[in-house]
């Protein structure tokens, strides 16, 4: 007997799985899609990416996983896509990536001041020479570093170049405080604190190297001092030492008058040209090039500039020392204009200029550009930014890594706050999106090395609210206090320069 078919229920029983399936239809289509996992995000922000189209995006946000960037873009975006633990709320705030100073002499923070209001040759021979001599240890260097690395990362400097003595300690200190650098141990043609002769400087370098090639944040390199205190034998095997090694050179070059007249009464050549004749800035043959960065090129002419073009030396611009101890105005704007590579730099802060302020070396390098040329449109703020991220990087051979905000580059940023009584009134404080014109201008003019809030590196926070997260800032400080008593007892009982005992 067949069953009697009930109409009635047949079509309920339709209606019911086409709702039934429309249901289910709608609920896929209406379930989120699924978030990628980040380990942080960064909202809100003015975003400067600094990379090849100097994107801004504002409110923007980055996505950070493993220590990279894994993604730029509009803030809501970003947030859509992206889940994370930690978030960071960067509203008010410009976020760009962190500064990079290609010229310090980190240890020489204990000797903050120590000879001011004189010129280099008198600064260095009757102060700070001595004052090395006697003090100089390797707990001198990893003191005076990690006291440099704190007031690095208070002032957004994530990455810099280092060239004095003992650097392994200060390959320590950098480690520890997490940032990142460009350490060159000093080949000089006279005795030093951690070597005296040449065999004892390849020996330590060795050593050095041995330690800490490969670290993913600390890069060794081989620093002859200048050409006028280094032979053409150790200029030469500190040339030699970094190609073998594959790590970069940092020297000084044309920084005064005085060096410049030196080497064409010694040479008949300036010191670039010097440097060319005995082969300093050549590889072997076929042979991969490192990177070069020339700190200062204040004396170098077309020919030298043409010099550094055609090697692919890179230049270290450190206005501030220039200025105070009245070396000269290195014509940035024609470095510019001929495409060479370049980068900002403080010096180190015994005397030639006294802090690691990469702020004031935006706007300083600037308005003395303006200033020496009778022009106000040279060096706009943009370009002022780029060198001190973009060209840092590449001055130092890391662009693949830093110096913009871009998929796949390490997570190196900084946040700056521009709600202070110096910034305000900015465009965009109150909600309306600003031109990056005017964003580029307030970090070179208005903002200051104080506003920087919050620091990463590798997307570790470094600065937490203006408040390190990696070192002790009292015990950084007491330490440079009593090291800056030994260094003065240590100069009273050898007496003033001249004086006999």
């Amino acid at each position: 007997m067949k069953p009697v078919r009930n109409p009635w229920l047949s079509a309920v029983s339709c209606k019911l799985s086409a709702a039934l399936a429309a249901s289910v239809v709608f609920f896929l289509a209406a379930a989120p899609p699924q978030k990628q996992a980040a380990d942080l995000l960064i909202l809100n922000a003015r975003l400067v990416t600094m990379d090849e189209k100097f994107s801004v995006h504002d409110p923007g946000g980055l996505a950070v996983r493993g220590g990279k960037i894994l993604a730029v873009g509009s803030s809501g975006a970003i947030e859509k896509s992206f889940a994370a633990a930690t978030r960071f709320d960067a509203r008010g705030s410009i976020v760009l990536p962190g500064l990079v100073n290609t010229h310090t002499h980190a240890a020489m923070n204990l000797l903050r001041g120590l000879a001011d209001d004189l010129p280099l040759e008198k600064w260095l021979t009757e102060h700070i020479f001595p004052a090395e001599a006697k003090n100089v240890s390797p707990e001198f260097v990893y003191d005076g570093t990690l006291e440099a690395c704190l007031e690095m990362i208070e002032g957004g400097t994530t990455t810099f170049a280092d060239m004095y003595y003992f650097e392994s300690e200060a390959a320590r200190a950098v480690d520890r405080a997490g940032l990142r650098g460009v350490l060159g141990e000093t080949f000089i043609d006279f005795p030093v604190p951690d070597h005296k002769d040449l065999p004892a400087t390849l020996a330590y370098m060795k050593t050095y190297v041995a330690r800490w090639k490969g670290h993913p944040r600390i890069v060794p390199a081989a620093a002859p001092h200048s050409p006028y205190t280094c032979s053409k034998e150790t200029l030469l095997a500190a040339r030699d030492f970094a190609l073998q090694e594959g790590i970069p050179l940092l020297i000084h070059v044309a920084e005064t008058k005085k060096e410049l007249e030196d080497a064409r009464k010694n040479w008949q050549q300036s010191p670039f040209l010097h440097l060319a004749s005995i082969g300093f800035f050549e590889a072997p043959s076929g042979g991969k090039r490192v990177p070069i960065v020339a700190a200062h090129a204040v004396w170098a002419d077309a020919k030298d500039r043409e010099l550094a073009r055609q090697f692919g030396v890179a230049l270290s611009h450190n206005p501030e020392s220039n200025m105070k101890l009245a070396s000269g105005i290195a014509d940035v704007t024609a470095w510019q204009k001929e495409g060479l590579v370049w980068g900002l730099g403080t010096d180190g802060v015994a005397g030639s200029n006294n802090d690691l302020n990469m702020f004031e070396a935006m706007d300083f390098a600037g308005k003395l550009a303006k200033v020496s040329r009778d022009d106000p449109t040279v060096l706009p703020a943009r370009v002022l930014v780029d060198a001190a991220t973009r060209g840092g990087a590449r001055a130092l051979g890391l662009f693949e890594k830093i110096g913009s905000l871009e998929l796949g580059k390490r997570a190196d940023f900084i946040a700056v706050d521009v709600r202070n009584a110096h910034v305000v009134p900015f465009e965009g404080s109150g909600g309306a999106g600003a031109s990056s014109d005017q964003i580029y201008s307030t970090l070179v003019y208005s903002a200051k090395a104080s506003d920087v809030t919050d620091v990463w590196v590798d997307g570790k926070r470094l600065l937490a609210a203006r408040r390190p997260t990696t070192l002790d800032e009292n015990a950084i400080r007491d330490a440079a206090v009593k090291w800056r008593a030994r260094v003065q007892n240590s100069l009273e009982a050898a007496g003033k320069p001249g004086e006999k005992k």
